[in-house]
């Protein structure tokens, strides 16, 4: 009998475990150039579309990531996990998709371009 009752109980937990995996392993992707900044499950780093610049005023960073707009990164979606995201970072919101930090300001501006959603990011000085 304990048996019959180890089974569910096993099937349950490893069903726990495989959903809780799968959310940590999108929570560890970030952006390869701002080390803090998530990359949205749904999204990858555009290859090559990186540019990074160091100034004494402070650095500048430019990057792109894209998902087909069918998938859960639609544009609205976008937005709302970064306007929801990175405030837990220490980024404060200064307008539309904007968020300033310790003397960074963060633009963020999302198109779709034949089915394809581009997110494109860019770091610098405020």
């Amino acid at each position: 009998m304990n048996r019959a009752i180890s089974l569910p109980i096993l099937t349950m937990l490893l069903t726990v475990f495989a959903f809780n995996s799968g959310k940590a392993t999108a929570a560890e992707g970030f952006i390869s150039v701002i080390d803090d900044l998530p990359l949205m499950a749904g999204l990858v780093e555009v290859k090559g579309s990186a540019l990074v610049f160091s100034t004494p005023q402070g650095r500048i960073a430019e990057v792109s990531a894209k998902g087909t707009s069918g998938n859960a990164a639609r544009p609205k979606k976008v937005v709302a996990f970064y306007a929801r995201t990175l405030p837990q970072l220490g980024w404060k919101a200064a307008g539309a998709s904007n968020w300033v930090r310790e003397g960074e300001r963060l633009r963020l501006a999302v198109l779709v371009k034949k089915n394809t959603l581009i997110a494109q990011f860019s770091l610098t000085p405020n």
